[in-house]
């Protein structure tokens, strides 16, 4: 263990293409770079916040105060994991992995993005299979959640490949319009038998020992 007090800055969670971890203050503003690059096009806006439309300096402080919140407002009964994605050790993208009352629910929810440049490459859904992969085997979640528009391809395409079933529709209105969600479940059972049957990428998980308590567990 080489941060004692911070134990999550030792959690790895990797995959044969992928590490994911907490990303350095540094490699934070390499992923704030990334995401104003580009991780959707410009027409469409995938998140219920429109946080990529933000002009500069605007979206460089508003991405490093979300990190340091999401951090400093951490607690055992309700967290969000903003885990940096890592390819060759070099960064490409973020998932998220959040929960509320986690230690009686068992239910995550989770989020992510990718830059432009990582896209169509199969590593969106490596990196929820990875994410996936920690909560039920490592953190002993039976429940996790997602939701995307209706019109999000790629997304809807990822949770269908890795065994989410739908479960109902929403709306979300990141300019004031509504639109249309599709929301989508995954059981710890179902995860078990998708990934035996799909062949998933194997996950590989390290330093989650000393994590346990900040998770409510152990």
């Amino acid at each position: 263990m080489t941060h004692p007090i911070w134990p999550l800055y030792d959690l790895r969670i990797s995959t044969p293409r992928l590490e994911l971890r907490l990303p350095t203050e540094a490699e934070l503003v390499s992923l704030a770079e990334i995401a104003q690059a580009g991780i959707h096009d410009g027409s469409e806006m995938p998140f219920s916040v429109p946080w990529t439309r933000l002009p500069s300096p605007d979206f460089e402080w508003g991405f490093m105060q979300y990190h340091w919140r999401a951090r400093g407002e951490w607690m055992a009964e309700h967290w969000t994991l903003e885990l940096g994605v890592f390819r060759d050790g070099a960064p490409i993208g973020m998932q998220a992995l959040l929960a509320g009352d986690f230690p009686r629910l068992r239910t995550v929810r989770t989020g992510s993005w990718l830059g432009l440049p990582s896209q169509g490459r199969g590593l969106g859904k490596e990196m929820r299979a990875a994410i996936l992969g920690f909560a039920f085997d490592g953190l002993g979640a039976e429940v996790a959640e997602t939701e995307a528009f209706a019109d999000n391809a790629a997304s809807l395409g990822v949770s269908r490949a890795l065994g989410y079933e739908e479960n109902g529709m929403g709306r979300m209105a990141p300019f004031g319009v509504p639109r249309e969600t599709t929301r989508f479940r995954l059981t710890r059972e179902r995860w078990l038998r998708v990934r035996a049957e799909r062949a998933l990428p194997h996950v590989t998980i390290a330093g989650l020992e000393p994590c346990l308590p900040l998770f409510g567990l152990g």
